[in-house]
This record gives structure tokens, C-alpha cells and sequence, in this order.
């Protein structure tokens, strides 16, 4: 797909951009009542903030919902490889074309006033979606959730808040309480409100924004549950409306079988649309959510490593993440294979919490640059968070000599398993090297 036009526009746009991110929704708001206020004709809304999950939560919604039948507008962020992956209007990815008109036509509703480059790509999103018919429409929160640019519809069909975590502390606050305050910013008076696994002081804070709306929310373990089988062969979930016995989801990971309760609950709390739990268990299986514990196979990277290696690709990039791919890797025998991650970071994040649940599972960490990313972290400054993790740290100058060193220093009896992680913006320019596109 060329996407030229598009880019051209989306660079303009950039200059317009305030010389600080400055939470706010009165840019918003102007620029949709210059477009004629298309957050009113959009089809029920599915509202979804939290610091985890809330990608695979939408993709697993998404797939439920077209399991039953339904045309699905998305909306999510950041993109891997092209923008229009933020863009799913109606089962399909937005088109070169479309957008770049959409974006060009949100460029001259908005004249010269700044406009932030998420807020003018959201309002393109929105007049997308109001003027293509559809039975519901996903919406994943940006940054934050209160001020965030999707949070200009009165009343969505239902809101989801994922486990909220330690995340953009600089624009949210410096506590979980004020982190989870933000998320629960889009919480409606009148709205069905489901809410997922929670610290207890971010719990307090969210249960504190459902009392001032008049909201009774539907709380993991009190009001659903999802859980593992015993012999790991499927999971169960339960509410109050349904018990269900379920395969596996199709994405990797323990923690999934929680964001799959999450997106099954939101099913059963709204009431905009019909989804029988026959499509649910439909939808489990082919949901899809790229870099998010995606195995690589048969791509050029794959060519550098020895035979019998393993190669895998993980966007998540703070102290939560460090816990789930802790979890992922548990289950690699370490004495059959050797565990290498190659880690790129941006500098903001916090990469010593991300490292410290990996000490005595991961073997080395290879630290590389994030290419055209001013603020990624110096590798040397990973390798080093690494050492004080107690991992083996090292410096490569990019992914493929993370690599080739890899595979140069594999032992034939003891092959490697490879994770890449740390940053979707990473994630992104490795699918492109392996040439997977996301669809």
C-alpha cells in the first residue's frame, strides 16, 4: 500500500501540533462541531481505558461481535507498520484513499489552530465511522481516559477499564490513585461499567468515580470471574448472566484468559446489540492482536538464527509486561533452551521494573536502538538496567545483529529462544523487517 498522501497530510498536521501534550478536550470539541459533530451518529460505543490489556480486550470484542454477525468499526493506537491500522471501519482497515480525504478534510475544518496529531487522527477516525453503517463501534482509549480524545460521546453503550498500572506519569500523575482517577474518566452517569483485575489503591479510585456517577460497576471476582481449567486445556468464566466453559484464546499468555473475561463481560453488560455465547466461543478462536507474544516463522529474521530456535515478538514495555512475559517464558525448559531477549525501550519508560521479573529466567538481554525514535533509550543504558537485574547485558547496533550475535554464540544441543520486546514502536519496524503486514 503506498501510503504517501496520507503521510504527506499527517506531516502537516504535525506542525500544528502544541509544543507540550496538553491533556485537554476543548480542541476536540471544536474541531467535531466544525465537522458537523459526528460523535453523535456513530453506532453504540464500546468505551475502553486501562494500562493493560486494552488492545487485546478491543481485538477479542471485535472478533465476539463478528463472530454474531455485526459490522465492527475499531479504533486504536499506536499503529506497527502504517497508520490505517488504527483505523478498522466496518471488519476492514481503512483504505489509502479514505483516509488521506478524511484527514484532509478534518485539515481544513481545523484551519491553523493547534490541534494535536491524535486529537485530528481521532476526529478522522469518528467521521469515518458516522458515515459508514454499523452495528457497533470500539473505541480504545489514547492516553489517559478523562481528557483523552475519544472521550466525546454522552453515552456509550458500556465502558471497560482494564488493570490500570505505573504508566505516562508525566502527563497522568504520580500515583496509581491519580493514574486510575484518569482512566475512569470515561465513566458515564447511566452506563454499564465493567472493570478488570485492580490494585487495591487503584480499585479505591475508580469505585470512587463510580459513586460520584451513580454507577454500580461490574467487578472482576465479585461480579465475573475467569479462570484457568485445572489441566490448562480451556478456562472458565462466569457473571450474572452466563457460565461458560471455554477453549483457550487464540493469543498467547495467561493473562489473556482475564482480557478474554473482560471482553465477554463487556459483551454481556451492554445492551445495544444481540451476541448469543455461541459466538463467543467462536470469536476465542480467531482472534488476532499482532506483537503482543506473536511468533515469528518462516521471515528473513528467522534465517539468521540456527535451526530448532524459537522467535517471538512482544509490544509491552513496563512493569506489567515484565510480569506476563515472565510467565510466557516459565514454561521454556532452561536447561534445553538457551532464553535471549533483545530489548529496545523508549526513554520514558520504566526498564529496570520491566527487567526485574525476568532475573533468573531470561539468560541475556541484547539492548539495540530504536531507529528514528529521539526519545528511545541508549542501549548502553539497557544493558546496564540489565546487569542490575542480574541478567547478562550486551549492546547490538540493531535487530539483525542482535540477531547474528545470537545465533553466532548458539550451542547446537541447547537452541535459542528468542523474544524481542519493549516497545511497540520496535514491534513495528520488526514486522516490517519480516515482512508481516497487520490486516
Amino acid at each position: 500500500m503506498d501510503t504517501s498522501a496520507s503521510d504527506a497530510v499527517l506531516a502537516r498536521l504535525m506542525r500544528l501540533h502544541p509544543k507540550k501534550i496538553d491533556l485537554s478536550l476543548g480542541r476536540m470539541e471544536r474541531l467535531l462541531e466544525h465537522l458537523g459533530r459526528p460523535q453523535d451518529k456513530l453506532p453504540p460505543v464500546i468505551h475502553i481505558a486501562g494500562t493493560n490489556g486494552k488492545g487485546s480486550t478491543t481485538a477479542t470484542l471485535r472478533a465476539i461481535a463478528e463472530a454474531a454477525g455485526h459490522r465492527v468499526h475499531v479504533y486504536t493506537s499506536p499503529h506497527l507498520v502504517r497508520f490505517a491500522e488504527r483505523i478498522r471501519v466496518a471488519g476492514k482497515l481503512i483504505s489509502e484513499d479514505a483516509l488521506t480525504e478524511l484527514l484532509e478534510e478534518c485539515e481544513e475544518a481545523n484551519g491553523e489552530e493547534p490541534i494535536t496529531f491524535f486529537e485530528v487522527t481521532t476526529a478522522a477516525a469518528i467521521l469515518a465511522f458516522a458515515r459508514t453503517p454499523a452495528d457497533l463501534c470500539i473505541l480504545e482509549v489514547g492516553l489517559g481516559g478523562r481528557l483523552d480524545a475519544t472521550n466525546v460521546v454522552d453515552k456509550p453503550a458500556a465502558v471497560g477499564i482494564t488493570p490500570v498500572s505505573m504508566d505516562h506519569e508525566q502527563f497522568l500523575g504520580d500515583t496509581l490513585a491519580d493514574i486510575a482517577f484518569e482512566k475512569a474518566g470515561i465513566i458515564k452517569e447511566g452506563v454499564p461499567t465493567v472493570v478488570g483485575p485492580q490494585m487495591g489503591e487503584a480499585m479505591k479510585a475508580i469505585q470512587g468515580v463510580c459513586e460520584e456517577k451513580g454507577v454500580q460497576p461490574k467487578l472482576f471476582e465479585r461480579d465475573w470471574q475467569s479462570a484457568i481449567k485445572p489441566r490448562g486445556d480451556g478456562f472458565s468464566y462466569s457473571d450474572w448472566q452466563s457460565e461458560l466453559e471455554l477453549p483457550m484464546p487464540t493469543l498467547v499468555g495467561e493473562h489473556q484468559v482475564t482480557n478474554a473475561g473482560m471482553a465477554i463481560a463487556l459483551v454481556h453488560a451492554q445492551t445495544a446489540v444481540k451476541i448469543p455465547d455461541a459466538a463467543i466461543r467462536a470469536g476465542l478462536g480467531w482472534v488476532r492482536w499482532p506483537a503482543r507474544l506473536q511468533e515469528i516463522k518462516n521471515s528473513p529474521l528467522n534465517a539468521m538464527l540456527p535451526d530448532g530456535h524459537d522467535l517471538w515478538l512482544d509490544g509491552g514495555h513496563n512493569p506489567a509486561a515484565g510480569q506476563v512475559i515472565r510467565t510466557f517464558l516459565s514454561e521454556v525448559d532452561p536447561v534445553e533452551r538457551e532464553i535471549i531477549l533483545i530489548l529496545g525501550m523508549l526513554g520514558n519508560k520504566d526498564a529496570k521494573g520491566y527487567l526485574k521479573p525476568l532475573s533468573g529466567i531470561v539468560n541475556r538481554v541484547i539492548a539495540v536502538p530504536i531507529p528514528g525514535e529521539p526519545g528511545a533509550a541508549e542501549p548502553s543504558f539497557l544493558a546496564g538496567a540489565a546487569t542490575d537485574a542480574g541478567i547478562n547485558g550486551l549492546v547490538a547496533k540493531d535487530v539483525a545483529s542482535a540477531l547474528k550475535m545470537t545465533g553466532e554464540k548458539a550451542q547446537d544441543e541447547r537452541p535459542p529462544f528468542v523474544l524481542i520486546g519493549g516497545s511497540l514502536y520496535l514491534a513495528g519496524q520488526v514486522l516490517r523487517e519480516a515482512g508481516i503486514l497487520p490486516t
